[in-house]
């Protein structure tokens, strides 16, 4: 293994659940799907753009505006401590720049985590952010392939709406957070007008208002808090 992130890689092969003989990370991250993934899939529109070159660009895009929204409420970095040496956890990595932050939160020693599905995307964070701090992955945020209690810190950012089971992902991510540890989501808010309704059309879905606190709780995250931003809002929580 070569690659700028060998040393992260390296890493998130120590807390897989079943790591791979014959690990792929001939493209710079660690494929464990393949061609032949059976991976459940949204069919709307919108998974297909993001799927596709062109609109991985696009997506990245829209990724940048939403995690320009972050320092409104101050980058999630702050809120999750990460400690010194800490290992992170960004679902739905798209291009990179937030897992990049989270290694930079925890030190030297410390390492970050990406996980997204859409291979374009990966592609691009490889080249952009890929260290040996920073480490991608490509994997199935509804059946995370890590071990329990592996990340000290969690975070999903504008991309629970795009998965097609979000209660599982939501699961797996308390699954694999340790105790103590921190979760930060944003996601869009619910709307049937404008062009959040011909977003929820093409497939993406957007959450109540009080809606993924209340799923936060019944997973067992205390200090569950929630902030809405214009169309978008942030839950936050930690596990006991």
């Amino acid at each position: 293994m070569d690659t700028a992130s060998s040393r992260a890689l390296r890493k998130a092969q120590d807390l897989l659940i079943d790591p791979p003989a014959d690990p792929d990370v001939s493209k710079g991250y660690l494929d464990l799907l393949g061609a032949g993934s059976d991976t459940p899939k949204n069919s709307g529109f919108i998974q297909k753009v993001w799927a596709s070159p062109v609109g991985s660009m696009l997506y990245d895009k829209a990724q940048s505006l939403g995690r320009k929204l972050m320092t409104a409420w101050q980058e999630p970095t702050e809120w999750l401590n990460i400690p010194p040496g800490g290992v992170a956890l960004d679902v739905g990595s798209g291009p990179g720049n937030v897992t990049a932050a989270l290694a930079r939160a925890a030190g030297l020693d410390g390492i970050a985590l990406g996980v997204d599905i859409s291979e374009p995307m990966l592609a691009r964070a490889v080249e952009a952010e890929a260290g040996r701090q920073v480490g991608f992955l490509r994997a199935d945020a509804q059946r995370l392939p890590f071990r329990d209690d592996s990340f000290d810190a969690v975070t999903s950012i504008a991309v629970l709406q795009l998965i097609p089971d979000a209660e599982a992902a939501l699961s797996e991510m308390v699954r694999v957070l340790r105790p103590g540890g921190r979760m930060a989501i944003m996601v869009p808010t619910a709307s049937d007008r404008g062009p959040a309704k011909l977003l929820s059309k093409g497939g993406a879905r957007f959450f109540n208002q009080d809606e993924l606190a209340d799923r936060f709780e019944e997973l067992g995250l205390t200090r569950v808090r929630s902030k809405s931003m214009g169309t978008m809002q942030w839950v936050r929580g930690q596990k006991p």
